[in-house]
């Protein structure tokens, strides 16, 4: 009997170990004997199996739609092996054209992006050369010139424009400033906003801190060339030729723009050097900042409280009653 027992318990044991259960809808022979099964991994144990139909949802949801996407075991990491039925030749070949296309399209849409950039920088390359020269002159110059060195030369002026403007040489030479009003104490009598002294302990890294701005650096390297031309014009009307006037202006609106910009930094620092934080109100409801304009009174002596009669009574036996007294003659 024993050994029956034991038999007994060890074909029960294998039949629970050779049990199928799905890892996805945790079903089993038991619930389902019709649904296909699969063993897709090297996983063991009660996750290598799973029913045909759950994993092709499973597989469904990881591609998104789209077949070409590898699909892995979650458990072991082996990739499943997906076979498709024959369809014949011609969806064989439109098969591999799209995929094909699917691939080469992305080099194709960065072609079609670096060459739109290279011909608009020859535009704004040959509109400058106009500009700059004079319209007759620019014609005349681009129609000598050689064509390999126009669609070379050309772009490269916006790409000049945009590394002369990332130069910052304003902080250049408000470094060399402040060091010099250092060694030359002389100089901050011809240089009112450098008079002030920074306290020691001082953090300024909000001033020093200055990140380049992308558009803000490509608008102002772009536009150069028509302020310079404008300034020129304003300021320079007797110039020989536009080159001149125009180099003239140019250089002109630079240095005006960067003591601008020296004293700006300069009053930015000033001004975070001087700050400060205030107190938090205990009771911002009912608590005033005092200012200079309204002076606080000073609170009352003892001798300045105001006697009532009431006060000066005998105080009653109960406090209800006092109360009630106090109420009464209020």
């Amino acid at each position: 009997m024993a050994d029956e027992s034991q038999q007994t318990q060890v074909n029960s044991s294998n039949d629970e170990e050779n049990k199928r259960y799905c890892w996805v809808c945790y079903a089993s022979d038991d619930d389902d004997e019709t649904a296909p099964w699969v063993k897709p991994c090297k996983c063991r144990g009660t996750t290598k199996w799973v029913h045909q139909s759950c994993l092709q949802r499973w597989v469904d949801e990881k591609q998104k739609g789209n077949s070409t996407v590898k699909v892995n075991c979650p458990q072991c990491g082996v990739e499943y092996f997906i076979a498709f039925p024959n369809m014949g030749q011609l969806m064989l070949f439109l098969d591999r054209v799209d995929a094909f296309i699917y691939k080469v399209c992305p080099f194709v849409a960065a072609g079609v992006v670096v060459g739109s950039i290279y011909w608009t920088a020859v535009t704004y390359g040959a509109i400058t050369v106009m500009q700059v020269v004079g319209y007759q002159e620019g014609m005349a110059l681009m129609e000598q010139a050689d064509p390999l060195v126009l669609l070379v030369g050309l772009p490269t002026i916006p790409i000049f424009l945009i590394l002369g403007k990332m130069v910052r040489w304003e902080d250049k030479v408000l470094g060399l400033i402040r060091a010099s009003v250092q060694r030359l104490p002389f100089l901050k009598y011809l240089l009112p906003a450098f008079r002030y002294e920074e306290p020691a302990g001082v953090s300024t890294t909000a001033v020093i801190s200055d990140p380049v701005n992308a558009t803000r650096v490509l608008c102002g390297a772009l536009s150069l060339p028509t302020l310079a031309t404008i300034v020129g014009r304003l300021f320079f009307p007797s110039a020989h030729d536009n080159l001149t006037r125009t180099l003239l202006g140019g250089a002109s609106f630079l240095v005006v723009k960067g003591l601008f910009k020296v004293y700006y930094k300069q009053q930015q620092h000033v001004m975070q050097s001087r700050r400060k934080i205030i107190d938090y109100p205990q009771d911002p409801s009912t608590s005033q900042v005092p200012t200079a304009s309204t002076p606080q009174a000073p609170p009352p002596t003892p001798q300045e409280l105001p006697i009532t009669p009431s006060l000066l009574t005998a105080p009653p036996s109960s406090s209800h009653e006092s109360e009630q007294q106090f109420l009464q003659q209020q």
